[in-house]
């Protein structure tokens, strides 16, 4: 029969976490201000047009309601 490994203390795994944490943030890579500032704009505009055609949406089958319930 295969042993079982020994399992760490709860200190050990917890200072194990704390190191793979810290090496995985050292991994990301952070976004310049050009780009941030591009991305944003992307975003609002995005949200302008939805804006727009979900307004245009409301507005046309509000007049449909209207015009079927004669209100």
């Amino acid at each position: 029969m295969a042993e079982k490994p020994e399992k760490k203390s709860f200190f050990a795994r917890i200072g194990k976490f704390f190191r793979d944490q810290k090496a995985e943030v050292k991994k990301i890579v952070w976004p310049s201000k050009k780009q941030v500032i591009n991305n944003t704009i992307v975003v609002m505009v995005a949200v302008a047009i939805f804006a727009v055609i979900t307004g245009g949406f409301d507005w046309l089958v509000g007049i449909l309601v209207k015009a079927v319930y004669g209100f």
